[in-house]
């Protein structure tokens, strides 16, 4: 049985090289298989497991929550797998009186690398590199990934976004939900990104219970480590807020993949 499929049977591409039940590839310290599928929801995408410039998932939605801005852009939307569990996590935060809202969720490759050009063209490719993810590289392209913020923060991607109610209480639970806060405060020379409060990753609810209870990092699970450390000392440059870059950015056709893309061989 694929783990995470019972979530949502619609899903097709809910695979996974997990089984459901984790203890069985993690008894004995046993070496998790690497997954560089980009259509797994257990995929590792960072500065050294890249996605192909042709992907773009499918089932992409856009979830019936609120957000920080009121136009129309795809940054509203993630897969459906990824959408329907995060209406749920944010259900459960209203109820216990914490209101989150959606601020930047999938962004595709030619997104990520207008943002990563223009940073290199004001900044220069070495600055640009500590604090922009390069095209490929950013799991906002999996549509499995949205940063959030709240009211307390002016809907700001914030590190003080980790000190409010609403942050502290998102790192609590979001796991339940299948989420996982992807770049920890204590974990910026594993992950090689510095403490992203507002940056979540849905990984099905098994895997997201597993890293939340042991303290990992994909990266730890994984047993991968980042190219030389480098740690992106201020990574807001990563986020995509500017509404006017935005609205010019949608009047560009977005490629779509010629073939399915395979997966990056397991080194």
């Amino acid at each position: 049985e694929i783990f995470g499929s019972e979530e949502d049977e619609d899903e097709e591409e809910e695979d996974s090289l997990l089984p459901e039940n984790l203890d069985s590839i993690l008894a004995d310290n046993k070496t998790v298989p690497l997954d560089t599928i980009p259509s797994s929801t257990t995929v590792l995408v960072n500065r050294k497991y890249l996605l192909p410039s042709t992907y773009i998932p499918k089932n992409l939605v856009v979830p019936n929550v609120d957000f920080s801005f009121s136009y129309v852009n795809d940054k509203r939307k993630m897969r459906k797998i990824a959408a329907t569990s995060l209406e749920k996590l944010f259900a459960a935060g209203e109820k216990k009186g914490i209101k989150l809202y959606g601020v930047s969720g999938y962004r595709s490759y030619t997104r990520q690398k207008e943002i990563y050009d223009r940073n290199v063209a004001t900044r220069g490719k070495a600055a640009t590199d500590a604090v922009s993810a390069m095209p490929g590289s950013s799991e906002h392209q999996t549509g499995l990934t949205i940063d959030v913020s709240a009211q307390s923060v002016s809907y700001r991607l914030d590190q003080s976004f980790g000190d409010t109610k609403e942050g502290k209480w998102l790192e609590k639970n979001c796991y339940k939900y299948g989420f996982i806060i992807r770049y920890p405060k204590d974990k910026t020379k594993i992950t090689g990104y510095s403490y992203e409060p507002w940056h979540i990753r849905y990984v099905g609810k098994n895997l997201a219970k597993y890293l939340y209870k042991n303290n990992l990092t994909l990266e730890e699970y994984y047993k991968i480590t980042t190219i030389d450390n480098k740690v992106a000392a201020d990574p807001v440059e990563d986020t995509d807020t500017n509404a006017a870059a935005d609205k010019k950015a949608e009047t560009a056709p977005t490629p779509r993949p010629t073939k399915k893309p395979t997966a990056t061989p397991v080194p």
